[in-house]
C-alpha cells in the first residue's frame, strides 16, 4: 500500500516544502528545469504543455462530450430551402466517436505521465541544489538513459506499443458491451448509446434464452476443458512413461511416429476427420457395408455424441504434444528417488502417485494452467470440426458443442450482437484471469512443500 501512496505523497510535499520554481512547474510544465538552466528539457516538457492544450481545445472537449453520448445526429438527407434539393448530412457515428473518446482519454493519461514527471524532476533538482550538487545537463541524462537507466529507454516503445494495439482495443472491447451496439444499431446508418448493465442483466438472468445459453455453454466449457487437459496430461504422460521405460526398444522411432501428427496442419486434420466422422463419411459407410451398424452413427448431428467426439479428437492432436513435453521431464526424475522407493517396498503404482506425479506436477503446472485456458479457448477445434453444431432451438445462435468463445464469434459475424459479443469476452477474460491466479497460487504452495 505504501508504494502506491508514497508517490502521492511525495506529490503534495514537493508543493508544500518547494522553493518558488519547484512550485511554478506544477503549474507551467518545464519551469522547473528551464529556470535552473536546463534549457531542452524545459522546452520539451512546455511544448507537451503547449500541444496538450492545443489538442483539448482543438478536439478534446468535443471528443470527450461525444463519448457521453455517442451521436445525437442520424445520417440522412435534408431539404435545402434556398437550392430547393435534398442534401446530404453524414450526421453523427458513433463508432468514431467512441473510438476517438478511448483516444482522447489515453491521450490525457500521458499528458499526466508526462507532467508527473516534470514535476518529480523539478522536486529533485531543489533536492541537488539544495545537497551543494550540480544539475545533469542534457548529455548527462541522455548517457543516463543509455547506461544506468538503459531499462527505461529499452521498454520505453514496447510500452507505448502495448498501450496503443493492446490495452486501447481491450478497453474499447469492453466500453462495447455496455452499449447497444447491434445489428440495429449500426453506424453510420443508426447510433448505438450506452445501457449501462443492460447487456451483463439480459447474459445472466433478465433475458431467459441468452441466459439459459449462456450457462449450458458455460457449463459444456468448462466439461470440455477439464476432459481436454488433464485426459491429454495423463495420456501423453503414460505414453511417455511406456517410451522411456527400459522394455521398449528404438525409442527415437516410437516418438516420431507419434510426433508427425503435430507435423501436420491442426486444421488439415481436423476438417478431414469432420469428412470422415460425417453421417455419410467413409467411417460411417465402411461400418455399415462391413453389418457391424445398420444405420450412420451421428458422430457430430448428435448432441451428446458430438461431445464424446469431439473430447477423443483432442485427444488424438493434443497427446503428443503432452507426450514430447513430459518425455524430457521423466527423464530428468534422479533415480535415486526411484531406488530409494523400490528399497523401502514400493511398487510402480506407489512410486508414480509419490514420486513421478508430484514431480511431473511441480514442474508442470504452469503448462497445466496455460492448456486449461487454451482449452477454454480453444476456438479451432470446436469450429473446424463440429462447427459448434448440432444446432439447438433452444439456444441463442448457438449449438450444443459450441464454446462461450465459439458462441462470441457467431454473435459477432453472425447475429452482430457486438454489445453481446463483447459482454461475453469480459466474461471470458474474467473467468480466465480468476482461474488462472487461484489455481497457480495453490499449486505454488504444494510446490514449495514437495521440494
Amino acid at each position: 500500500m505504501d508504494k502506491l501512496t508514497q508517490p502521492i505523497k511525495n506529490f503534495f510535499d514537493g508543493f508544500k516544502k518547494g522553493d518558488k520554481i519547484t512550485r511554478c512547474a506544477y503549474f507551467i510544465m518545464g519551469s522547473g528545469a528551464f529556470l535552473r538552466k536546463q534549457f531542452i528539457k524545459g522546452y520539451l516538457y512546455l511544448s507537451a504543455q503547449i500541444l496538450f492544450i492545443l489538442y483539448m481545445i482543438r478536439f478534446g472537449f468535443s471528443q470527450l462530450s461525444g463519448l457521453t453520448t455517442l451521436g445525437t445526429t442520424l445520417a440522412g438527407e435534408v431539404f435545402d430551402e434556398a437550392q430547393g434539393i435534398y442534401l446530404y448530412s453524414e450526421g453523427h457515428n458513433s463508432m468514431l466517436m467512441l473510438l476517438f473518446g478511448v483516444f482522447c482519454i489515453f491521450v490525457i493519461i500521458g499528458f499526466f505521465a508526462i507532467y508527473f514527471m516534470s514535476v518529480r524532476g523539478a522536486i529533485a533538482n531543489q533536492k541537488l541544489i539544495e545537497e551543494g550538487k550540480s544539475l545533469p545537463g542534457f548529455r548527462d541524462e541522455l548517457k543516463t538513459l543509455l547506461n544506468e537507466r538503459y531499462h527505461v529507454t529499452i521498454l520505453a516503445l514496447p510500452t507505448i506499443l502495448t498501450f496503443a494495439f493492446t490495452i486501447a482495443p481491450l478497453v474499447f472491447m469492453v466500453l462495447i458491451a455496455f452499449t447497444n451496439f447491434d445489428v440495429d444499431h449500426q453506424p453510420p446508418g443508426s447510433l448505438f448509446t450506452w445501457v449501462g448493465l443492460q447487456n451483463f442483466k439480459d447474459l445472466l438472468y433478465n433475458n431467459k434464452i441468452i441466459s439459459g445459453t449462456f450457462f449450458a455453454l458455460l457449463k459444456w466449457t468448462f466439461i470440455w476443458a477439464i476432459f481436454a487437459t488433464f485426459l491429454n496430461y495423463i495420456f501423453g504422460m503414460l505414453l511417455a512413461m511406456l517410451i522411456n521405460s527400459k522394455g521398449i526398444k528404438i525409442k527415437k522411432f516410437w516418438r516420431t511416429i507419434f510426433i508427425i501428427s503435430i507435423a501436420i496442419p491442426q486444421f488439415v486434420s481436423l476438417l478431414l476427420m469432420s469428412q470422415l466422422l460425417h453421417d455419410q463419411g467413409p467411417v460411417n459407410v465402411l461400418l455399415m457395408n462391413w453389418g457391424v451398424i445398420s444405420e450412420p452413427i451421428k458422430f457430430l448431428t448428435n448432441g451428446t455424441l458430438a461431445k464424446i467426439t469431439v473430447i477423443v479428437v483432442n485427444l488424438w492432436v493434443g497427446v503428443p504434444y503432452t507426450m514430447l513435453i513430459t518425455s524430457g521431464i521423466l527423464m530428468n526424475i534422479p533415480e535415486d528417488m526411484y531406488e530409494s522407493a523400490r528399497i523401502d517396498g514400493a511398487g510402480p503404482v506407489r512410486q508414480f502417485f509419490s514420486i513421478t506425479l508430484p514431480y511431473m506436477l511441480s514442474v508442470t503446472t504452469p503448462y497445466l494452467i496455460t492448456q486449461f485456458i487454451g482449452n477454454i479457448n480453444n476456438f479451432n477445434l470446436i469450429f473446424l470440426l463440429t462447427g459448434g453444431g448440432p444446432l439447438s432451438l433452444d439456444y441463442y445462435q448457438a449449438g450444443k458443442t459450441d464454446l462461450l468463445v465459439t458462441w462470441l464469434y457467431k454473435l459477432t459475424l453472425t447475429e452482430k450482437n457486438y454489445a453481446l459479443a463483447s459482454t461475453v469476452g469480459i466474461i471470458i477474460f474474467v473467468i480466465s484471469a480468476v482461474l488462472s491466479l487461484v489455481v497457480f497460487r495453490k499449486v505454488t504452495a504444494k510446490e514449495s512443500d514437495f521440494q
